[in-house]
C-alpha cells in the first residue's frame, strides 16, 4: 500500500476554497461545509477562495450562481481574490488531457451506464484491451492501476484524513479507472477539481463527507500530474431527523438571508463549537469573528449528524 503524506504548510501559506455546484441554493448543509473551510483558513492565517464548479450545464439552475454568491455576501463569507468559473477553464482541462494522454495515461472508453451496472458499478478496465471506435461517441478514462512502466505506485492508497482519521481505498476494486472527459464532450468533475486545486495553489481541502470515497483517487491524479497534495478534511453531513441528508437533490430548504444570525449560530453549534447562547441574535460579522477566535477543528471528529433548529 502506498500512503501520503498530506501537505504540510506553514499558516502563511494555508490557502483553502469553497466550490459549490450552481444546481440549486445553498442550504444548511452547504453553509455547514462552507463555514468549517472559512474558518479553519482564517483561523489559521490563510486565504479562503471561492470557485463556482458550473461543469455540467444541464443540471444547473438559472441564476443559481448568482444567487449563491450573494447568500455568501449576506452570510459575511467574503473570499480572497476573484471567483474561478469552471466553465471558462476548458482550455486548461484540455491542456492537463493531452499532458496525462501523452503519458499514455488515458484510453477511450465507449461503456454505457448499463454496461456499468453489470460490472456492479466499479468500471472493470473492459476497454483497456478492445478497439473503441473513437468517430462515435466516447470517454476518456483515466488508468488508475497496471500503470506504464515508468509509474511506480501500488493499487491501494491511504491517507490520513484531518478530521476523520486513517484511510484506504484499493483504486482497482473500489475505484476503477474515471472518466476524465464524457462521451457528451463535457469535462468530468474529478479532472477539474483536481486541476483547479493544483492551479489555485490549494493547501487544505475542508468539505463535506460525501466526497470522502472520492478523495484517494483524486489525490492519485495529484500524483501522477507531479503535483503537491493537499491536507484533505471531511466534515460530517448534516442530516435531518429521518437520516435524509441535508441536500439540493432532497430538497433541503434554502437559506434565507434574514436566517443569518441563527443559522451561523446553528451551524457552529453543529461544527461541536459551541457558541454563547448570548451570539445567538449577533451579526454574522460578529460571530464570524468569535468563530476565527475560537476555531478548534478537532472538536468536528465523532459529530452526530442530526441537524436541530433548536438554539
Amino acid at each position: 500500500m502506498s500512503s501520503v503524506n498530506i501537505l504540510n504548510q506553514n499558516k502563511s501559506s494555508y490557502i483553502g476554497r469553497f466550490a459549490p455546484s450552481p444546481t440549486g441554493p445553498l442550504h444548511f448543509g452547504s453553509l455547514v461545509s462552507a463555514l468549517a473551510s472559512y474558518l479553519d483558513a482564517h483561523h489559521n492565517g490563510g486565504k479562503w477562495l471561492v470557485r463556482m464548479e458550473d461543469l455540467d450545464p444541464p443540471r444547473e439552475q438559472a441564476g443559481a450562481a448568482d444567487a449563491i454568491l450573494r447568500c455568501l455576501e449576506a452570510y459575511g463569507l467574503e473570499w480572497d481574490d476573484s471567483v474561478v468559473y469552471q466553465s471558462q477553464r476548458y482550455e486548461l482541462y484540455e491542456d492537463y488531457l493531452n499532458r496525462l494522454h501523452q503519458q499514455d495515461l488515458l484510453y477511450p472508453c465507449g461503456c454505457t451506464r448499463q454496461d456499468l451496472q453489470t460490472m456492479g458499478g466499479i468500471y472493470n478496465g473492459r476497454c483497456r484491451s478492445r478497439t473503441v471506435n473513437t468517430s462515435n461517441p466516447h470517454a476518456q478514462r483515466l488508468k488508475l492501476y497496471d500503470l506504464p512502466t515508468n509509474f511506480h505506485f501500488s493499487d491501494e492508497l491511504g491517507f490520513t484524513d484531518l478530521i476523520q482519521g486513517e484511510q484506504t481505498q484499493n483504486l482497482r476494486t473500489q475505484a476503477g479507472d474515471q472518466i476524465l472527459k464524457r462521451k457528451d464532450g463535457l469535462y468530468a468533475y474529478q479532472l477539474a477539481v483536481v486541476v483547479d486545486d493544483i492551479e489555485q495553489g490549494i493547501t487544505h481541502i475542508i468539505r463535506g463527507s460525501d466526497l470522502l470515497d472520492v478523495t484517494a483517487r483524486q489525490i492519485f491524479l495529484f500524483q501522477l500530474l507531479n503535483a503537491l497534495v493537499p491536507a484533505f478534511g471531511h466534515v460530517t453531513l448534516a442530516s435531518q431527523p429521518n437520516g435524509q441528508k441535508l441536500s439540493k437533490q432532497n430538497l433541503a430548504p434554502a437559506l434565507e438571508f434574514k436566517d443569518a444570525s441563527i443559522n451561523l449560530w446553528q451551524a457552529l453549534k453543529f461544527l461541536g463549537q459551541n457558541p454563547p447562547q448570548e451570539l445567538c441574535s449577533a451579526a454574522p460579522k460578529e460571530l464570524l469573528n468569535w468563530g476565527k477566535t475560537n476555531w478548534k477543528l478537532d472538536a468536528i471528529k465523532g459529530l452526530s449528524a442530526i441537524y436541530s433548529r433548536s438554539p
